[in-house]
């Protein structure tokens, strides 16, 4: 079952929630999860939108370019469980069942293919409106520095998604 939600009344709970992670889910070959802590609830075009932040060599990148849409998948609580922090946040979807290792149950979406997750039940359905790679050289230096000159992650630079946020709810345990 699925309460409807608008999802500004959640945006404290979200934001708190995002440094610690949360789930971005795709199902392009097969249903993945990778745990972001970038990420904004805004407006855009007088459209409510989540916009997410991936890597280039992720794999959910091809997921994300071949569907054009997405889910976030949030605790209620604003605690994310560690064993599926360790397995969503260090392991590839090339490689590894994420549902299966992380004992995740999913849920069917209202308006698109990627489904929600139970143990995460608050929930944003999102179609890709406008994607952008990032210009390195606009990107400050010290950050560069930061994010982007250490070790495998040099020159893997990020593609933002903004999607629209199609439907909203929170996932009960019934």
């Amino acid at each position: 079952m699925k309460e409807k939600i608008n999802v500004f009344d959640y945006a404290e709970q979200l934001n708190k929630a995002l440094p610690q992670g949360i789930l971005l889910n795709t199902s392009g070959d097969k249903f993945n999860t990778m745990v972001i802590g970038w990420g904004q609830l805004g407006t855009l075009w007088n459209l409510p939108t989540y916009t997410v932040y991936v890597r280039q060599s992720r794999y959910t990148k091809p997921q994300l370019d071949k569907t054009k849409e997405f889910t976030i998948s949030a605790p209620v609580s604003g605690k994310l469980d560690r064993e599926v922090f360790r397995i969503c946040g260090t392991q590839s979807g090339r490689d590894v069942d994420k549902e299966k290792a992380a004992n995740l149950t999913l849920v069917a979406a209202d308006e698109i293919q990627t489904p929600g997750i139970k143990e995460y039940p608050l929930t944003l359905e999102c179609r890709v409106l406008y994607q952008q790679d990032q210009a390195p050289d606009s990107i400050p230096e010290e950050i560069r520095q930061r994010f982007y000159r250490n070790g495998t992650d040099e020159g893997d630079f990020h593609t933002a998604y903004i999607g629209q946020i199609v439907s909203a709810y929170i996932i009960s345990e019934d």
